[in-house]
């Protein structure tokens, strides 16, 4: 689609929003579709429910969320179960401050423009349509017209909940205006926007010696008052404060527990009642959200103060840890890096796994669960499958872990993003692999005074378990590219495994494929290939049939058996070749003057990994290079 058609289609949209029309008009629309009357919280909740919601390993999974948040499913889901989808019921929790606490760069903010970003898209949307008062500052609910007396019977009539009133400038207009006949009072569609400042709002502590209370309630005219000869008359105020212009939608507050105490008071209030003061008018209503965060030094600092009390229990603390799955992480350096401008440089397999890894590693907590270290615990929690551990135990390390504050302290995305942009930002690099980011995230610690020593050689611990773990993947991936490059060499040990494993199966013989004379099964051939992935003597047996029982069903199907037919025999196939082959391996990379059957070999295997691993010749040839001394130490 052209720009000039993705234009013309937005003039459309936008034609299609620009409605206005008497407050009878509106009662017609609210007749169709009661669902435009919902409160601040409802929206919220229909806005993220709308944009589809899966589940996985029995956690729900929230679509909105999943374009910037990572790893935090069981976070967003008790956000979204807990907090707004009671608020949506209209339940007490939504006359409570959502307050998102955690560590630095964990996702607090992000969640916060998510919903403000979401919330101004949502409005655009027939689903998530306002409707307001023309002319209000403070976006009002038209059916805020109806008097008393006559809303108990238009709630029945139409299935719709009216709660609030007028705001002082709405009373005062329809006063002046339209001389009390509210069916006559002019109703238009608004679309929320934090930029022109309908229906989203943000508050930022500063000096509290400077900043005033009018930034959150708005301010007198004294301009006008000589127009209108009174501070108290609505005409000559400004309801232009974050809590007026939020209305109806959310209000942020930036690192709350900075704000001074005046500024909190202000919220006791509105969080409870649902209305605040400002200036000489009774108490302002007002329907919205209030969304803030804040670290945990701080949140530990102000329940601590006495004083605090009465605004505690109008708040509902939600932790917002780190992200503790290595997956999740490296999709988060994923989102950062695109983001930028970073020229032709490639970067390798396993870079961003070991910066996150290393991230990943800080953040855990040792386990009192025999056998369990750090490796195996960052395994699990990634998804990966362990022989000694079940899915059970994977639940009592989450709840220990929990128990023990774990994902709320560690190594923070940003520093892991400054430090691999230091990598990536060398004149002469167009690669950088797992190496050159472990060296720069070890240079970081060097260069950050702020850790003290004992940390860093925690750190520098940590760094070195994530080169031992990528060690052994370099070797899988060099091994399975030599195994590609010798397949005929490769189906032949396959093959002469499953004659030898049918023989022995069946208590028959094989023969021998030059002599074409009968002979035992070949024990020795079977063991070497089995005892590749750790299977016993006393487990050989049913492995066998295992095999045995899987060509067959091949057969039934009319399919033949091959090389990926069996996970776990293509593992030991290709252990046992790189094992045979292991000594051309070292020959093959650390030689210095390779024969021309060597150097066509070699870019042979650098072929293999460039198409099936996702390597660039520069970051291949490193690896083989690599992997050849480990092989050589």
């Amino acid at each position: 689609m052209t720009f000039a058609q993705k234009l013309k289609e937005y003039r459309q949209r936008e034609k299609a929003i620009n409605w206005d029309g008497k407050f009878i008009d509106y009662i017609e629309i609210v007749k169709q579709n009661p669902a435009i009357t919902q409160l601040a919280h409802r929206r919220i909740y229909n806005m993220i429910i709308s944009k589809g919601v899966e589940e996985r390993d029995g956690v729900k999974s929230y679509k909105f969320f999943n374009r910037e948040i990572f790893g935090l499913d069981d976070t967003i889901q008790k956000l979204v179960e807990e907090y707004f989808h009671s608020a949506a019921r209209r339940l007490d929790v939504r006359k409570r401050i959502l307050l998102l606490m955690g560590p630095v760069s964990g996702g607090k903010s992000t969640i916060a423009a998510m919903l403000k970003r979401g919330l101004e898209e949502y409005t655009k949307t027939e689903e998530g349509a306002v409707y307001a008062i023309k002319g209000c500052p403070m976006q009002e609910e038209p059916l805020h017209l109806i008097p008393q007396e006559l809303r108990e019977e238009f709630q029945q009539e139409y299935g719709v909940y009216i709660e609030g009133s007028l705001c002082p400038s709405c009373r005062m207009m329809l006063k002046t205006k339209y001389n009390g006949k509210f069916e006559d009072v002019m109703v238009e569609r608004v679309v929320f926007s934090e930029e022109r400042r309908v229906g989203v709002g943000t508050f930022s502590p500063s000096d509290p010696k400077s900043q005033d209370i009018s930034e959150l309630t708005g301010s007198i005219d004294f301009s006008t008052i000589s127009q209108y000869g009174s501070e108290s008359d609505p005409r000559a105020y400004r309801f232009d404060g974050e809590l007026n212009k939020a209305n109806r939608g959310l209000v942020e507050f930036q690192e709350l527990l900075k704000c001074d105490e005046k500024f909190l008071y202000n919220l006791l209030s509105l969080s409870q009642e649902g209305n605040f003061k400002a200036g000489r008018y009774s108490l302002i209503y007002a329907d919205e959200m209030i969304i803030a965060h804040t670290n945990e030094a701080e949140y530990k600092a102000f329940i601590s103060n006495k004083k605090n009390e009465a605004l505690q229990s109008r708040i509902i603390v939600l932790p917002i840890p780190y992200n503790l799955k290595v997956s999740e992480e490296v999709k988060i350096y994923k989102k950062i890096i695109d983001q930028s401008d970073t020229g032709n440089v490639h970067i390798a397999p396993y870079a961003l796994e070991a910066a996150a890894m290393f991230s990943i590693l800080s953040r855990l907590k040792d386990s009192k669960k025999q056998g369990m270290d750090l490796i195996k615990k960052m395994k699990l929690y990634d998804g990966e499958q362990l022989d000694d551990f079940k899915e059970k135990d994977l639940a009592e390390l989450k709840r220990e872990g929990r128990a023990l504050g774990e994902g709320m302290n560690g190594v923070d995305p940003r520093y892991v993003i400054n430090r691999v942009s230091s990598a990536l930002i060398n004149s002469d690099t167009v690669c950088i692999n797992a190496l050159d980011v472990l060296k720069a995230l070890k240079e970081g610690l060097d260069q950050h005074t702020s850790i003290k020593e004992e940390e860093r050689e925690e750190l520098l611990d940590y760094i070195s378990l994530v080169r031992r773990e990528l060690d052994q993947e370099a070797k899988k991936d060099v091994q399975r590219a030599f195994v590609y490059s010798y397949e005929e060499a490769t189906m032949s040990l396959l093959n002469n495994y499953l004659d030898n494993v049918e023989a022995y199966c069946n208590g028959s013989t094989t023969k021998d494929p030059i002599t074409e004379e009968e002979i035992e099964p070949d024990e020795k051939l079977m063991r070497s290939i089995e005892e590749q992935i750790g299977i016993s003597e006393n487990a050989m047996k049913s492995f066998r049939e295992e095999i045995l029982i899987r060509m067959s069903a091949y057969a039934r199907r009319n399919k033949s058996f091959d090389y990926n037919s069996h996970q776990r025999l293509k593992e030991a196939i290709e252990k046992k070749l790189f094992a045979d082959l292991k000594d051309l391996v070292k020959i093959t990379t650390t030689s210095n003057s390779p024969d021309v059957k060597q150097l066509k070999k070699m870019n042979q295997v650098v072929d293999s990994l460039v198409e099936n691993n996702g390597y660039c010749p520069v970051c291949a040839n490193d690896l083989l290079k690599y992997v050849g001394s480990l092989l050589s130490r």
